[in-house]
C-alpha cells in the first residue's frame, strides 16, 4: 500500500480508502447499497487494515446512522488505537423526515451532527469532517465558520466537501482566506475512466489550490466490473441491477472496458482492477475509496494499489476514455500553448 498527502496537509493517507456504504441495513435510497452486518464490516475492516489501508470514509446518511455505529464497533472490538486510522465523515442529508432543521448545513444542525456522529463512532475527534454537497438555503459563510469553530474546538482536525461545482469550491476558499478560518482540504467526487467530467473544472483548481482528491463510485456503481453485458444488462444480484446510479453515458463507458479488457488479461486481473489502477496514475487523486459487500470484492479492490500500468496501456485508456473538447477549455489550451512556445529572436 502507497500512501499520499492529503492536499497540501501534512497528513498521510492510504491511496485506497475502505468506504461504508455498504455498511448497515438501510431503506429506501439505502436498500440497495447496503446490507452488510456489523460481523461483515468488523472483518472487511480488518482485512482493509490488513492491507496497508489507514483511510476509511463514511457519512451520518448512510443507513441513517447505522454505518457510522458498525464502523465505531469494528474500531473497538479490533482493539485499534486512534493513531492507526484516520477517519473521514460528513453531514448534510436529510436525518430525520419528522424533523425540519435535521439537515443543511446550518450551525444548529452541523453541530447537532458531529456531536452524534463522534458517539456513533465512539471515538473523541474525527479526522476530515466533510459537508456532503451542497446546501442551497445556508449561506456557505455560515457552514464555514461552523466548521472553523469546530477544527478550534479540537472535535475535527481537518475539513472538505463533496460533490460541489468548482466556482462553489472556490468561493469556499475565498471566504476561509478572507475570515482566517480553517480552509477545505480536499474534495470528494465522482471519476471513473468512464466519467471524466471533472477534469473539465475541477481537476484544474485541485491542482491550482492543492486540494486533495477523494474519488467516490470509481467502478461507476459496478459498471466497470466488466460483468455487465453491452446489452447494459447487469448480472442479478449486482447494484447496478436494481440501482442505475450514477449517471454514465454507456456507450463511451463499453468502449472504456474493451479497452481495458486486454490488458487485464495481460496484467491477469480483473477489469475492475485496471479501471482502479488507471485511477491511481491520475496525479490529483489522493485516494480512491472502495466498498465491498464480500472480502472477494474487497481483495480485489485492494490488488489496485499492486497493478501498474505501463505509459503505453495508459496512452491506450486514454484514448478510449478522452473527453470531446468543450469550449472553453480548448480555447484556453490553445492559448498556453502559444504563451508556452519560445519566442524566436531575430
Amino acid at each position: 500500500m502507497r500512501y499520499r498527502l492529503l492536499g497540501r496537509t501534512g497528513l498521510y493517507v492510504s491511496e485506497l480508502c475502505l468506504g461504508t456504504m455498504t455498511f448497515g441495513h438501510g431503506e429506501g435510497f439505502w436498500k440497495p447499497i447496503s446490507g452488510v452486518g456489523q460481523e461483515g464490516a468488523t472483518a472487511l475492516l480488518k482485512q482493509a487494515v490488513d492491507a496497508g489501508v489507514n483511510f476509511i470514509d463514511t457519512a451520518n446518511v448512510y443507513s441513517l446512522g447505522q454505518a457510522e455505529t458498525m464502523t465505531g464497533n469494528a474500531i473497538r472490538s479490533l482493539g485499534l488505537t486512534r493513531d492507526e486510522l484516520v477517519v473521514a465523515t460528513k453531514a448534510t442529508g436529510v436525518m430525520d423526515e419528522a424533523q425540519i432543521n435535521a439537515r443543511g448545513q446550518s450551525r444548529y444542525h452541523l453541530m447537532a451532527q458531529v456531536d452524534a456522529s463522534l458517539k456513533r463512532l465512539q471515538l473523541d475527534h474525527i479526522d476530515l469532517y466533510q459537508l456532503h454537497g451542497f446546501d442551497p438555503l445556508t449561506p456557505l459563510d455560515e457552514a464555514l465558520s461552523t466548521l472553523n469553530d469546530l477544527v478550534r474546538s479540537g472535535k475535527v482536525r481537518y475539513i472538505g466537501l463533496c460533490n460541489m461545482a468548482a466556482w462553489q469550491i472556490m468561493k469556499g476558499l475565498a471566504i476561509s482566506e478572507q475570515h482566517g478560518w480553517s480552509r477545505f482540504e480536499s474534495v470528494q467526487a465522482y471519476y471513473t475512466i468512464a466519467g471524466r467530467d471533472l477534469e473539465r473544472e475541477v481537476v484544474p483548481l485541485l491542482a491550482d489550490q492543492q486540494l486533495g482528491l477523494m474519488v467516490w463510485s470509481p467502478l461507476a456503481g459496478g459498471l466497470l466490473s466488466g460483468k455487465v453485458g453491452s446489452d447494459g444488462r447487469s448480472p442479478a444480484g449486482t447494484r447496478r441491477a436494481s440501482f442505475d446510479f450514477p449517471i454514465v453515458d454507456m456507450e463511451r463507458a463499453f468502449a472504456c472496458i474493451e479497452a481495458m479488457r486486454p490488458i487485464a488479461e495481460r496484467h491477469a486481473v480483473s477489469v475492475a482492477r485496471v479501471a482502479l489502477a488507471w485511477l491511481l496514475s491520475r496525479p490529483q487523486v489522493t485516494s480512491v475509496i472502495v466498498g465491498a459487500k464480500t472480502p472477494e470484492q474487497l481483495a480485489d479492490n485492494l490488488g489496485a494499489s499492486g497493478c501498474t500500468l505501463a505509459a503505453e496501456e495508459l496512452a491506450a485508456l486514454e484514448a478510449a476514455s478522452a473527453l470531446p473538447p468543450e469550449y472553453p477549455g480548448w480555447m484556453i489550451a490553445r492559448q498556453g500553448q502559444n504563451r508556452a512556445r519560445p519566442l524566436d529572436k531575430g
